[in-house]
């Protein structure tokens, strides 16, 4: 099916304002990512405690962040009520993320939910078992290891992509399409650190995620010039660019929009544990289906010329 029929429009002619549009979101991500000394990790990469209560009542986040402000554990107080402290899928389900620290107490995350039994009574559901939903603590030397392990994901995922294409179309196209890609991971990480949300290792999955629906429209076009420049000799390369994203631009839309409402609905009802992945993915759609047009077509053609 096509949605759009017999389109001509000139793309190529618009790539300069596609450049001052990506060089103005990526340097306002570079810009925040400075000023907030590198991306907002979580207790994933950094270590820490991360703990999920549930109430019997509905609670209020600053009445918790009150109670984490005086924390007594073996005689000495600990303020804790710059943590992260949310709600966690509803008004009765509180989730609290504390850093690690180098000298913890021990059984410090049982402390920490004692404290909170402690200090709402009658808030608290008479099992222990119906109050704790999870508790998960990453160590500090683990979050560096995973850490590694995220950057070097990435970077292979790049580079077994630059070879594949390199043999299946030719180096240029490689080139554009590592570019792109990159382009799309920039973006994202540049939004989150602007939002403020946490770097975590479903986010990381949702970057490869992204790399691959990106390279998966971008091949298509690819695809496309390649047949084009063997039945279009009398065109210029830019011509048959342009005719080749024409082409699919009705495939690329429909993709793009199908695959978009479904990580909608996911952000808006998936709950809080999926909400950012989904995120992450609703910005990587559109950004990896701009991109496909506007950063790797042009870069093919800059790339052509200089041959």
């Amino acid at each position: 099916m096509r949605l759009i029929k017999e389109t001509s429009i000139k793309f190529m002619a618009q790539s300069r304002l596609g450049l001052y549009l990506s060089g103005a979101v990526i340097g306002a991500g570079i810009i925040s990512l400075i000023l907030a000394g590198g991306p907002l990790l979580s207790i994933d990469f950094k270590g820490g405690t991360l703990l999920a209560v549930h109430f019997s009542d509905p609670v209020d986040v600053n009445d918790i962040r009150s109670a984490m402000s005086a924390v007594s554990i073996d005689g000495q107080s600990f303020d804790f009520s710059k943590a992260e402290i949310k709600l966690f899928g509803s008004t009765r389900d509180i989730s609290v993320r504390i850093p690690h620290m180098d000298e913890e107490p021990a059984n410090f995350a049982q402390r920490i939910i004692a404290h909170l039994r402690n200090s709402f009574p009658d808030k608290v559901p008479e099992v222990e078992s119906d109050f704790i939903l999870s508790i998960d603590k990453v160590g500090p030397k683990i979050g560096s290891e995973l850490s590694n392990k995220a950057v070097l994901a990435i970077i292979s995922a790049l580079g077994l992509i630059l070879f594949y294409i390199s043999i299946r179309f030719e180096f240029n196209f490689a080139l554009s399409a590592i570019a792109a890609l990159a382009h799309d991971v920039f973006v994202t990480l540049g939004i989150f650190s602007i939002m403020g949300y946490e770097i975590s290792l479903p986010i990381i999955a949702a970057f490869l995620t992204i790399v691959g629906y990106s390279l998966n429209d971008t091949i298509v076009i690819f695809d496309r010039i390649r047949e084009n420049i063997k039945s279009m000799k009398r065109l210029t390369y830019t011509q048959v660019v342009d005719h080749s994203i024409n082409d699919s631009l009705s495939r690329t839309i429909i993709t793009s929009v199908t695959t978009f409402i479904v990580v909608l609905i996911l952000w808006l009802f998936g709950g809080e544990v999926i909400n950012l992945f989904a995120f992450a993915m609703m910005v990587g759609v559109i950004v990896g289906t701009y991109s496909s047009i506007f950063v790797a077509c042009p870069l093919v053609v800059r790339l052509h010329a200089g041959k």
